[in-house]
């Protein structure tokens, strides 16, 4: 055997280990995938699981109040018809939408008088007298929605900035 067949038979010989050397590292890579995949969902399945059971603590919670109300309820009633007072929204009973939107339900002395002027519904709106300065009930939305607008604006001045 000649000297260039020896260092072939060797470099055959050296490229065979390499590439079984690569096999067993890509066995290996392979594995490890397996276990990362294995462990993301176990970690997924618990994550699950304590989604699901915070899911159902709310829904006991929400079961709890709602039987607790019904309950608050029925005594209600019950002392309502022992004390034989009638029921509705002049006794007490369930209030409207209406009733609790309307303005003067709270200690702001502009929405109580706002409230005590005539209604707007019934077609006769009295005219204030001459000279007279007249407030309306403040308007929080107002705020919010001038918040809101500013808040936007310096968003988009910073974004003019940054560019």
């Amino acid at each position: 055997m000649s000297q260039s067949e020896h260092d072939r038979a060797e470099s055959e010989a050296r490229g065979a280990e390499l590439r079984e050397e690569l096999a067993i590292t890509d066995e290996r890579r392979a594995e490890e995938e397996e276990a990362k995949a294995e462990a993301a969902v176990a970690q997924a399945q618990q994550e699950e699981s304590k989604k699901e059971r915070k899911r159902r603590e709310a829904h006991e919670r929400r079961e709890a109040a709602s039987a607790e109300a019904e309950k608050a309820r029925g005594a209600a009633a019950a002392e309502r018809d022992e004390a034989g007072t009638p029921s509705g929204p002049a006794a007490g009973g369930p209030v409207s939408g209406a009733a609790v939107a309307s303005p003067g339900r709270g200690g702001d002395p502009k929405a109580i008088a706002a409230a005590s002027g005539p209604s707007r519904a019934s077609g006769s709106v009295a005219a204030p007298p001459a000279g007279a300065v007249v407030e309306g009930p403040e308007k929080p939305e107002l705020y919010v929605a001038a918040a809101f607008a500013g808040a936007f604006l310096f968003a988009r001045i910073l974004k003019k900035i940054a560019e």
